[in-house]
């Protein structure tokens, strides 16, 4: 079962996506070399604090394991779920996959950009450029009417276009009063295919392309997933809702 939105929970989901929209915003802001994972994930916390909003990775159990962090913080090769580290410094040439989710008065906004560290060699720019407009492409697709299958094949479009590797085994999803909800939004598929869209769906979309093969690995801390290849890797997310009209991303961040 989807859920569907009433128009009280719609409002308190923009609310929820503007304050997770913010808190992205000030802490790509905050990204320079020589700063560490760890002092991101602090201060993330502090904008999280000031907008008194919660950090949903905070203490996110799978199994036995809690995860530390929160954000996710990956960088280079590392697709999802980087781990903060006080080790990991963010050097010239380096980009990172920030992936803050947040819930405000028991809804969720969950946004990822990834950002480069001064000079990055333009094949790593057109990776980042191309995701971010398959980002938008998706959000395109996601009309009312149309399916979940329509969204992932505007995406799996860009990838094949630019030969990069689509991320199979993680997915977008629905989201709502949790960070996880029905259905699951493949970045790859066929349109048509899928659960029907209907207005007052909300959706975290978010592709993740390599510049390699599509092969993930886990590392032995059981939450850093990478390319099996080692190639790098970028990734981009809004939440959005489903209307009878143009889908509305509802982590846009307000100038």
């Amino acid at each position: 079962m989807i859920p569907i939105k009433t128009q009280e929970e719609i409002e308190k989901m923009r609310h929820a996506g503007a304050v997770a929209a913010a808190v992205l915003g000030a802490v790509c802001n905050h990204v320079v070399a020589g700063i560490s994972t760890a002092e991101l994930d602090r201060f993330a916390k502090e904008v999280m604090d000031y907008h008194g909003a919660k950090s949903t990775t905070f203490g996110f159990r799978s199994g036995k394991r809690v995860f530390p962090g929160y954000g996710c913080w990956s960088v280079n090769d590392e697709i999802v779920h980087g781990l903060p580290s006080e080790k990991r410094i963010l050097r010239e040439g380096d980009i990172i996959s920030i992936d803050l989710t947040v819930s405000v008065d028991g809804f969720v906004g969950d946004n990822t950009r990834t950002v480069a560290i001064g000079e990055i060699t333009p094949e790593i720019q057109h990776l980042i450029d191309v995701t971010q407009k398959a980002l938008q492409a998706g959000i395109n697709a996601a009309r009312e009417g149309n399916t979940v299958g329509h969204i992932s094949a505007a995406i799996q479009r860009l990838a094949d276009e630019n030969r990069f590797g689509v991320v199979r085994e993680l997915v977008g999803h629905g989201i709502g009063r949790e960070m996880h909800e029905d259905p699951q939004v493949p970045n790859y598929g066929v349109a048509g295919q899928g659960p029907i869209l209907k207005s007052g769906m909300t959706l975290a979309i978010e592709p993740m392309f390599t510049l390699g093969k599509a092969k993930i690995s886990t590392d032995p801390d059981g939450w850093t997933i990478r390319t099996a290849d080692g190639s790098w890797a970028a990734h981009w997310e809004h939440t959005i809702l489903i209307t009878d009209n143009l889908p509305e991303i509802l982590t846009l961040l307000k100038k």
